[in-house]
């Protein structure tokens, strides 16, 4: 099995399920038990993927997953917003940092998987330091 305590992403997941844990119970009861379950579920959700996907052989597949997850959380964060379940905009502020946080470690993860090639600009040649331009194609009718 896999270590997963020492992932700085765990960390920030974990600590971001347990910061929801903790604002969802100020919410007021409607939004509570809605909209808070389901955020604190997700939560939960995402802490999970972090430590399959590092116990995975083939990571960037469960990365990608992660980020889907972790763009669905966002929604619900947004919806708790708009809906005025957070007590305050501080605490919504934090959320989102603490939220946006985990997915630059995701994204950065995912990328540490991709070669030169994979990127998404391909360099061209090099000859002297120059890069070299592709010749404009010519119409040899």
């Amino acid at each position: 099995m896999a270590r997963y305590e020492h992932l700085p992403i765990y960390k920030q997941a974990m600590d971001v399920a347990v910061h929801f844990e903790k604002v969802v119970a100020g919410f007021s009861r409607y939004h509570k038990y809605t909209l808070g379950t389901e955020l604190r579920n997700k939560s939960r959700e995402i802490v999970s993927l972090i430590i399959r996907a590092n116990a995975e052989y083939d990571k960037p597949p469960m990365l990608l997953v992660l980020r889907g997850q972790l763009d669905e959380l966002f929604i619900l964060i947004r919806l708790a917003k708009e809906v005025q379940a957070f007590k305050s905009f501080a605490a919504y502020q934090f959320t989102v940092e603490q939220v946006a946080s985990v997915c630059r470690q995701n994204e950065g993860w995912l990328r540490s998987f991709k070669g030169p090639q994979d990127g998404p600009t391909q360099r061209g040649p090099e000859v002297g330091g120059r890069r070299l331009r592709a010749r404009p194609p010519t119409r040899a009718d």
